[in-house]
């Protein structure tokens, strides 16, 4: 694996790093690449994700707090200086198989350094059972991109506050509880942060690619598309019906359903859920476009299917009790 680096120390906004990405994943051949970067407090939120239910504006806005859309599902992530992001892009099509892959080798650089660290079923990298690495996944044809964040340290302060947790996480958690969930690297170790990333480049990687700086510049022109208000906001139209809830080792699904004589006609998918197709959302409406949200017309509709193709961990049980009336 080649570590890819920049030719200067800069630090810039966090879609730079997203578009970097894009960047490996189209222009470098390389099959497996990989980079750290560090940023000015920031919220970064998933593709799939309404700001005004994760994103605390207002408070952001007080503390200087930058807030970004990705183009991968998952959860809502606050970072900092003291937050290392890892991004990994390989030649691959497998989701779970790029996930397992990279986590493990995550885990296991960390175990190197005495440190009793494994990787979830939900792709987080745990240490003691305490979460220290989250990662969220998207693919292009033929490339996958795995990106998540290290925690060495952060401003829990602004980590709690920054992010709204939905009511489903309040309820299933508390918002102090949080803490007792999430470790940091400095409560395990004695190296700084920049020995720390200097271990990691060693260990995960052998070679390194430097970017130039017309590369940069094509980077730059690519992070554009990040900073448009459409794709800050998202598409969130108002339906008639919504369902949601919070499903353990799913994360929380939300559906605004569009009725039309008691059958679907339309649906908007949010939550921090880990989607496994390109366009989760189209593919599921393909499956409920006219069918009454009850559970046996459901279960017909999804004869054959498998929506655990489509989200990760969900069964098509949970689908169907997430969406019937009166389940």
């Amino acid at each position: 694996m080649k570590y890819l680096s920049l030719p200067d120390n800069a630090t810039r906004i966090l879609p730079f790093y997203l578009a970097m990405e894009e960047f490996a994943a189209r222009i470098i051949g390389e099959d497996d690449i990989f980079f750290m970067w560090q940023v000015e407090p920031t919220v970064i939120f998933g593709r799939n994700q309404l700001i005004a239910s994760e994103v605390n504006v207002d408070y952001c806005h007080k503390h200087g707090i930058a807030f970004y859309r990705r183009r991968s599902g998952g959860g809502c992530v606050y970072a900092d200086k003291d937050n290392i992001m890892f991004s990994y892009i390989t030649r691959s099509d497998e989701v779970q198989t790029t996930f397992t892959r990279y986590t493990s080798a995550v885990a296991a650089m960390l175990q190197g350094l005495g440190l009793n660290a494994t990787a979830s079923d939900r792709n987080d990298v745990l240490i003691d059972g305490r979460k220290v690495s989250g990662n969220a996944f998207y693919h292009i044809p033929g490339r996958s991109i795995v990106h998540g964040t290290m925690l060495y340290d952060t401003n829990m302060e602004h980590m709690l506050n920054a992010i709204t947790p939905s009511r489903e996480k309040l309820k299933s958690k508390g918002v102090e509880s949080v803490r007792s969930h999430i470790t940091t690297l400095r409560e395990h170790l004695t190296m700084d942060i920049e020995d720390f990333k200097r271990y990691v480049r060693e260990n995960l990687c052998d070679g390194e690619i430097r970017l130039t700086a017309d590369d940069v510049a094509e980077i730059e022109r690519l992070t554009l598309p990040y900073l448009e208000p459409s794709f800050l906001n998202g598409n969130n139209p108002r339906y008639e019906v919504e369902r949601g809830g919070r499903i353990e080792g799913v994360g929380s699904i939300h559906i605004n359903v569009t009725l039309k004589h008691d059958v679907v006609t339309d649906l908007h998918l949010t939550g921090d859920f880990l989607p496994l197709c390109d366009d989760t959302q189209a593919v599921l409406l393909d499956k409920l476009r006219g069918v009454k949200l009850e559970a046996d017309e459901l279960r017909k509709a999804l004869d054959g299917s498998d929506a655990g193709q489509w989200i990760m961990n969900l069964t098509n049980e949970q689908l169907i009790k997430l969406l019937a009336v009166g389940y």
